[in-house]
């Protein structure tokens, strides 16, 4: 197991035993690692001694999160359903909780989209940065490929980070995302621009005086010492360039944030697409494939961005495909 995720209640080897089910199968599970994690000190700091969840447990745990966003208790609640029903599977009679009705329904978060003038301005600043000082470790090297492949493509910036070499195919014009979200490999498309652009980056990486940074199996961006990027590290270069590009930063949440390039790469796309005279929902199954959805219902949200943002592109849209996604 990680030596970050060293689990030490009693209910360690329960919680070490469904994380690896949940690897084994292909999952990307970080962010159950970390709620877990959080659990285990909960049993910890209250001494908990026999290994069972119960219903006054979780009801006292839940009353410490109390700067959880309906979101987040959502995602915990689920977490830790799996793991009683887990443990139940293993003979201790866990109490297993329904998830809260009132997280379950769909948010009313609106994501910062930006606008071209601010997606030019922001590649533009991270071109011209520059180091002042000598620190090997420095992520600055990577930052401007790894922003506009970011834009490019809509990935996630920890998908992003963890492409290695051998997932990159210069030749068919491809990304191979192998450590996503939900789990499932995806393909993304690498059009001229971003082709031009991670070429570059190769041949000054390749340049450096860094064991392996060739190989296969190394990572595709890196620190200036061959280490591995770290996203809190690239959110503040980004942080710096929204400073310099005058865009201000909200902050709790509301951004911008890097995963908004994310969501603007989906409403920008969309309004391309339709430009070029598609329909927009009928665009819904390229941008969904794209950003790595199990379904169009998490990607319809941006028709609807797109139809606020641009109302123009509304009546572009076929009556039988409005019909075929209701307005909620």
């Amino acid at each position: 197991m990680n030596k970050r995720f060293e689990y030490k209640s009693v209910l360690a080897p329960y919680i070490n035993g469904f994380v690896f089910m949940k690897e084994a199968s292909g999952c990307n599970y970080l962010r159950g690692r970390w709620i877990l994690f959080e659990l285990d000190r909960f049993f910890q700091e209250n001494s908990v001694l026999e290994p069972i969840i119960t219903r006054g447990l979780v009801e006292q745990w839940r009353k410490t999160r109390i700067n959880d966003s309906p979101a987040t208790i959502y995602s915990k609640y689920s977490i830790i359903s799996q793991l009683a029903r887990y443990m139940s599977r293993q003979g201790h009679e866990c109490f297993i909780p329904r998830l809260p009705r009132e997280a379950s329904s769909k948010c009313d978060f609106t994501p910062y989209i930006f606008t071209h003038k601010q997606i030019d301005q922001i590649l533009y600043r991270g071109d011209i940065l520059r180091m002042h000082d000598r620190h090997m470790n420095n992520t600055m090297f990577s930052v401007p490929a790894v922003l506009r492949l970011l834009y490019s493509t809509g990935l996630r910036i920890s998908e992003a980070l963890s492409i290695k070499n051998t997932d990159v195919k210069f030749d068919k014009r491809y990304i191979l995302i192998r450590k996503t979200k939900n789990g499932c490999e995806r393909m993304v498309p690498i059009n001229d621009g971003l082709y031009q652009v991670l070429q570059q980056y190769v041949t000054y990486r390749d340049r450096m005086p860094v064991r392996h940074v060739g190989s296969p199996s190394s990572f595709f961006f890196i620190k200036s010492d061959g280490e591995y990027c770290k996203a809190q590290t690239i959110y503040c270069w980004f942080r710096q360039l929204l400073a310099e590009c005058g865009i201000p930063y909200t902050g709790n949440h509301h951004g911008p944030r890097v995963h908004d390039l994310r969501h603007t790469f989906a409403v920008h796309a969309l309004v391309q697409m339709a430009h070029n005279g598609q329909d927009l929902y009928s665009s819904l199954p390229i941008i969904s494939a794209c950003l790595g959805h199990k379904s169009l219902f998490a990607t319809e949200q941006y028709v609807r961005l797109t139809g606020e943002m641009y109302p123009e592109l509304v009546g572009q849209c076929s009556p039988i495909s409005a019909f075929v996604y209701p307005k909620i």
